[in-house]
């Protein structure tokens, strides 16, 4: 007999509760490491008496912790790979901290003439920040209405608590790490929205159609979301395993701006591929058993968390 997913389904929100609970401690306590998108910093343009690289300039800055600074280069073409002219944009420096980072620039990459120096505001205003949380919130709901309509509101609301799991999940990680969380942090969390739902419907589909060819009133509810979930196994590993293998890359062998995303979106992945399978659908369940032990007036009826 396959592995009973459903009546396990206690162990799979403890799991999640051990990284959200604390996550949301965190997140009040510790906050998180907003990047200059957030909190606004120091624009310096300079020119280099001679061509300069990017890895050059970010190993240079790498000494005060400022490897993940904004680092254009520009030149006749794009893509330049070597240029004169380099814009710095890195988080607001003090007075003497900026002077020991220009200090360590010329000694380490060359002389160079300063063009432009100045303090720049935050990109993503607050404004900005609840328009993306309203869209969210808006969207949410119309994922509910959407799905009641070709499902049920169990299976809608079962999504959309997934949903809100897999933000929790990777919310928590960035607190804990500290990792720095700009506006590459706020397209990766929307990323990952849209393949947790995706991967959720598949379910739910397999779901509605085992209901409709092979449950019988009475029916155990507990058996027909595994068989479901087994049914659909195979597609979702594949998917997960092929989105986290080149997300994989992307961290390993990218450079330093991308590794902050990259690893949003693996745990993002992570974290859809696991409430897809072990959270939407026994919250399913368990809202279906509740429903039908009203019904039938028996609330000794156990219900789908149950192990």
């Amino acid at each position: 007999m396959p592995f009973d997913i459903m009546r396990r389904s206690k162990i799979w929100f403890a799991i999640s509760l051990l990284i959200i609970i604390p996550g949301i401690f965190s997140m009040f306590t510790n906050g998180f490491n907003f990047g200059i998108d957030f909190t606004g910093g120091t624009i310096i343009d300079m020119r280099f008496e001679k061509e300069v690289t990017l890895p050059e300039i970010r190993d240079s800055l790498r000494k005060y912790n400022l490897d993940n600074a904004t680092i254009q280069l520009s030149g006749d073409v794009t893509n330049v790979e070597a240029s004169k002219d380099v814009m710095i944009r890195t988080i607001d420096l003090e007075e003497n901290d900026r002077k020991a980072v220009m200090a360590t620039l010329k000694e380490d990459v060359g002389d160079y003439t300063v063009l432009r120096e100045e303090k720049v505001g935050a990109t993503i205003g607050g404004e900005l920040i609840m328009d993306a949380v309203m869209a969210t919130l808006i969207s949410w709901v119309l994922i509910i209405m959407y799905v009641s309509y070709r499902f049920e509101w169990r299976f809608g609301v079962s999504a959309v608590l997934a949903l809100v799991h897999d933000i929790l999940i990777v919310l928590s990680i960035f607190s804990f790490t500290q990792k720095q969380v700009d506006s590459s942090f706020v397209a990766a969390i929307l990323t990952i929205v849209g393949y947790s739902i995706n991967d959720t419907i598949v379910i739910f589909d397999r779901i509605r159609e085992n209901l409709k060819l092979h449950f019988r009133r009475g029916g155990d509810l507990f058996e027909l979301a595994n068989r479901s979930i087994y049914q659909t196994l195979t597609r979702s590993l594949y998917t997960v395993f092929t989105c986290l293998f080149t997300t994989f890359a992307l961290y390993w062998f990218g450079g330093d701006t991308t590794k902050d995303f990259a690893f949003a979106l693996l745990c993002g992945f992570f974290s859809g591929c696991y409430s897809s399978i072990f959270i939407a659908s026994p919250l399913w369940v368990t809202m279906r058993n509740i429903a039908e032990s009203k019904k039938s007036g028996n609330t000794n009826k156990p219900a789908a968390s149950e192990i």
